[in-house]
């Protein structure tokens, strides 16, 4: 445990000012989408910005470009809840139908099959599928969040999951330990979203 500990301690004195940027953004925007604040998508299109620049910094291209994809996902999303010009403080929630489900489901197994395809054909990365399940997986919870499908966050939540599992495993205890704290708020996200969906603040929407 102390060794744990020292590890992220050491990563938490180690991160330049953009990692620390990056994080309190990020945090921040999670927590305002947990509140169905509109204002979560101007604080995700600048987290995302400068997460962008720091894989871009460390040579990791292919997530710089997934930033390009969640940049305009947030944009549509910040469109799409200013266009309804509602008086409410927050957003209801809305649910997926089955056909929702499973078109999710179906689009995140191809995205990654043909992601991971094209890493092993193209690139060295070390864990192709791993990698293209985040990424696959991200994207569509990141275009459900957009719509206000409570689903969004069991998405996240497994996502970080297997995010923590792949950084504990490469000894990146600091960078395990970030996607700790978001599993922590996907959770948290989710009783909340749930609670609002049972109180019938909107349909099913697929």
């Amino acid at each position: 445990m102390s060794e744990i500990l020292s590890a992220i301690s050491a990563g938490l004195a180690t991160a330049s000012l953009l990692d620390r940027i990056n994080l309190l953004l990020g945090l921040a925007g999670v927590w305002l989408m947990i509140r169905r604040s509109i204002w979560a998508f101007p604080l995700g299109l600048a987290a995302v910005a400068v997460q962008g620049v720091l894989f871009y910094q460390s040579r990791f291209y292919a997530d710089a470009v997934l930033q390009v994809f969640f940049f305009v996902t947030l944009a549509w999303g910040w469109w799409h809840w200013a266009a309804e010009q509602t008086d409410a403080p927050s957003r209801p929630v809305q649910r997926l139908t089955a056909r929702g489900w499973s078109l999710s489901l179906a689009l995140g197994v191809v995205a990654t099959v043909v992601w991971a395809l094209a890493l092993r054909a193209w690139t060295d990365a070390v864990m192709p599928w791993r990698d293209s399940f985040i990424a696959a997986f991200s994207v569509v919870a990141q275009f459900l969040q957009a719509r206000r499908n409570l689903e969004n966050w069991p998405f996240w939540i497994v996502v970080n999951a297997v995010a923590i599992s792949a950084y504990w495993r490469a000894d990146l205890a600091y960078t395990a330990f970030l996607y700790l704290l978001y599993l922590v708020l996907g959770i948290a996200g989710w009783r909340t979203w749930h609670r609002a969906a049972s109180l019938g603040s909107a349909p099913s929407q697929s």
